[in-house]
């Protein structure tokens, strides 16, 4: 059965392509934006979440939230300012969402958030799952409020899927583009003791994980949105640099000195997180992409669009 789905944060890395894949398969998608934009076959309604206004019938007829809004968590050091502002960026939008949908008596019944492998904090070499407790440190922080905001619609009756994503592969994208400048520059080094766990998931899995869950019903609650077989950084570094053709330095870029360059924002790169999709594959899921090689294969192959 088609679904009439509203998306926030569209104009994303996930958003865009999530977009045409919807479309493809008969959804109805409208996308709530800050600016107005045309968009082919889409609806756009505006809204601000930092003066709570929103325009009401963004919601008419909607049956599923794709809830992808948030401010970048890495592009500006962490300031308390900033963090603030990545918090709120995704706790009062699924608010103002909420409150809209009770305000308009809105036939909503599926809301899909993004949400982070950062919840487990640093948990160096322990196999993660979804029954693990949250973790310390800011990720953990803002991706704790992030879910208990998306939780908020279950006593409403309807149903909530959290995805926490880990590191999307992504032609020139994303946190890979950020990861492969130094490499591209003969740079490339692994960081800290390298040996810390990177939960990689290429972005046709993701986009593949939400077009399934705005179909099948018996996707609820949290999900590890990752590959079966993550890779240390050091072991991520190389098979880029491979990729690239390019060297790696042997000596790692020390802790201490991400931490003077970085700010508390180098706990992104240090933090460990060993997550498995066990209860993803459950479900039945199939990854296109398994293996890191294959995966970075198919991003920097020739004329990769």
């Amino acid at each position: 059965m088609n679904k009439q789905v509203l998306i926030t944060g569209a104009t994303g890395m996930i958003g865009q392509k999530l977009i045409r894949i919807l479309l493809e398969k008969g959804h109805q998608v409208a996308i709530l934006s800050r600016k107005m934009a045309n968009i082919k076959d889409v609806k756009v309604y505006l809204w601000d979440v930092s003066k709570a206004t929103i325009d009401p019938d963004c919601l008419t007829g909607v049956d599923t939230i794709i809830h992808l809004a948030g401010e970048n968590i890495a592009s500006e050091k962490w300031t308390k300012e900033r963090k603030q502002k990545i918090v709120d960026s995704r706790v009062l939008s699924a608010q103002l969402l909420y409150k809209t949908i009770k305000a308009q008596n809105a036939p909503v019944k599926n809301f899909i958030s993004a949400s982070a492998v950062g919840y487990y904090g640093d948990a160096g070499n322990e196999i993660l799952t979804e029954a693990d407790p949250n973790g310390t440190g800011f990720l953990a922080s803002c991706c704790r409020q992030w879910e208990a905001a998306a939780d908020e619609g279950l006593a409403m009756g309807i149903r909530v899927v959290k995805w926490r994503i880990g590191f999307i592969l992504a032609h020139h994208e994303g946190a890979l583009k950020a990861m492969e400048q130094p490499i591209r520059y003969f740079a490339g080094a692994g960081l800290g003791s390298g040996k810390q766990w990177v939960p990689w998931v290429h972005i046709d899995d993701i986009l593949e994980m939400f077009s399934q869950s705005v179909e099948n019903q018996r996707f609820e609650g949290p999900y590890n949105a990752c590959a079966p077989h993550p890779a240390s950084n050091l072991e991520l570094t190389k098979a880029i640099a491979k990729q690239l053709h390019r060297p790696v330095w042997p000596i790692n870029v020390p802790e201490f000195v991400l931490k003077i360059i970085l700010g508390e924002l180098s706990e992104i790169v240090l933090i460990s997180n060993n997550a498995s999709p066990r209860k993803l594959l459950d479900t039945g899921f199939k990854f296109k992409y398994s293996q890191l090689e294959s995966a970075l294969s198919d991003i920097y192959k020739p004329n990769k669009p």
